[in-house]
């Protein structure tokens, strides 16, 4: 049988939240390599038969394994013939370095597909009652890291840009929050923007921290908002008042089950 890699998306956090084809290859893996960001119920859901390998990282802590590892091991086991899963939080493609891993089996010769996953630029809002575009209040949306590459000498990001779009998300921005909003403040942001970080984003332990990009550091820290966490600016939070809708305490039992395979 000719091997294939497949780029599937886990989505946010909750487990029922990955598409309907990304759990189907999920169960037909030979090989699945995962990060470490991904819900226990999914990887449940490898069959017993599957080589299981985590490649993740705790947040800024050192790597189970380099990317140039997990690009040589995709290609390792695809050449073998197997089918691999490469299963990586919310979508591959948004600062998911899955472009990178694709470029590797492509370099290679060998077939892959990618399976979008939903992106927690997304996700996270829509789970704290923050949609990020609405009519009258935000015509456009910008989603930027917050951290990036040390070894690359100054910034891709262009805060002026950043600071005037109606809507920014920001991804990996937990430690690196106080320099964010100074950032946007210094390029021209009304210090007094409604702004939200949100915590473990649609999970049971999902928290949000409600201020503005003033004060949004230190509400992160008064409500104790570690990483994973998507920070939010723009006059859309201010929606959450109306729009909140998930109750962590009730989210564990609001889960749809995982279709059962025939």
């Amino acid at each position: 049988m000719k091997g294939k890699a497949y780029l599937v998306g886990a989505g946010p956090g909750r487990a029922d939240l990955i598409s309907v084809r990304g759990l189907a290859l999920l169960r037909a893996a030979d090989v699945v390599i995962h990060d470490r960001l991904i819900a226990r119920e999914l990887l449940d859901e490898v069959g017993h038969q599957a080589e299981r390998i985590h490649v993740g990282k705790q947040g800024f802590g050192p790597r189970t394994m380099q990317q140039e590892d997990i690009n040589a091991l995709l290609v390792d086991r695809v050449k073998a013939g197997l089918q691999v899963v490469r299963l990586k939080g919310g979508d591959g493609f948004v600062f998911g370095r899955g472009g990178e891993e694709c470029a590797a089996l492509a370099g290679a010769g060998l077939p892959f597909e990618v399976v979008p996953g939903i992106s927690a630029a997304i996700a996270a809002p829509a789970y704290a009652g923050i949609p990020v575009t609405h009519r009258g209040k935000a015509g456009s949306f910008a989603v930027v890291a917050g951290f990036e590459d040390p070894t690359k000498e100054g910034s891709n990001t262009d805060w002026l840009a950043m600071a005037n779009t109606p809507t920014l998300v920001v991804l990996m921005g937990v430690r690196t929050a106080a320099k964010i909003c100074d950032a946007l403040m210094a390029h021209g942001r009304d210090p007094a923007t409604p702004a939200a970080a949100i915590a473990s984003a649609t999970t049971i332990h999902q928290k949000v921290a409600r201020s503005t990009v003033a004060g949004l550091p230190g509400a992160m820290e008064s409500a104790g908002i570690t990483a994973p966490a998507v920070l939010v600016f723009g006059e859309v939070v201010a929606l959450q008042d109306q729009l909140a809708w998930f109750a962590t305490e009730e989210g564990g039992r609001g889960f749809v089950p995982l279709v059962e395979p025939e």
